[in-house]
């Protein structure tokens, strides 16, 4: 991993996500490349008598100042965590958030992005939000996502949850390798329900992919209730970061949008590390 992306706001959610990415890419050895991007107005020239160039470069130089008084105050969040000696850039943008970020992950050959993410609504509600659901949905990269308010520690425990394809295999490999990295162990979680095509036979071949594997364990827990199941697993394993393959985003959306997940969602805050599919 050499590069980092992290979108920025200007807010107190996307301070929360610089220190999860100034952490990550002190781990990882990587530069942290931070973006901020900016929509300039639909002007009609024959309506409003003004030059509408003087318009565009005053809201530039306007996203330009806050991002100058903005970088000082991330600095000092790095240095607190003694790690100013991260390269960081910046890199300021006109238009559509997602677009914008897909350029710039192709452009400086990105290898991850971190997000924060926003919304009263609580943990995966605002997950789920236009931003990073699109970011999930359209980006190559993993793509961690965190959660407002979620104070960064030290990662023990990842959650990966598989349904036994031949594409989580190749995920849960790459899981493993940032693992080892972050020194954690990983818990791989199948959720197996009364409908589930997935025998004995597919999960023992599977696993033999891991057999030297000694920090992997493995979690096979029969219930209708995927959800509810998830998010009991992440409670009593103390997981501290979920990873999972994206699928189809509507599998996704589907999994988490009901209202056992909107009454935990205060109490839960767990990023996730979404691989896309």
């Amino acid at each position: 991993m050499k590069k980092i992306l992290l979108p920025i706001d200007f807010s107190e959610t996307s301070d929360n996500a610089f220190v999860y990415a100034i952490e990550m890419a002190k781990i990882f050895k990587a530069e942290l490349i931070l973006l901020h991007t900016f929509d300039l107005p639909i002007v009609d020239s024959q309506s409003l008598p003004v030059n509408y160039a003087v318009i565009y470069e005053t809201i530039e130089l306007t996203n330009f100042d806050h991002f100058k008084e903005k970088m000082p105050q991330l600095r000092t969040i790095a240095e607190g965590r003694n790690l100013n000696h991260i390269v960081m850039s910046h890199i300021l943008m006109d238009g559509d958030l997602v677009y914008n970020i897909k350029k710039v992950v192709k452009q400086e050959s990105i290898d991850f992005v971190v997000m924060g993410t926003n919304g009263a609504e609580g943990w995966l509600d605002s997950f789920l939000g236009t931003n990073t659901g699109a970011v999930i949905s359209d980006v190559s990269v993993p793509v961690l996502s965190v959660p407002k308010g979620t104070k960064f520690s030290k990662f023990e425990n990842i959650a990966f949850t598989t349904r036994f394809r031949k594409k989580d295999i190749e995920a849960l490999v790459k899981v493993l390798l940032m693992a080892k990295k972050l020194r954690a162990k990983v818990k791989c979680l199948h959720v197996k329900t009364s409908d589930s095509d997935v025998n004995t036979d597919t999960i023992n071949r599977w696993k033999s992919h891991f057999d030297d594997e000694e920090n992997l364990q493995f979690f096979i827990i029969p219930s209708d209730d995927v959800k509810q199941t998830i998010e009991d697993f992440l409670v009593t394993q103390d997981i501290d970061l979920l990873a999972m393959l994206t699928y189809k985003r509507n599998f996704f959306v589907e999994l988490f949008t009901n209202t056992t997940t909107q009454k935990l969602s205060y109490h839960l805050k767990t990023p996730i590390l979404a691989f896309h599919e």
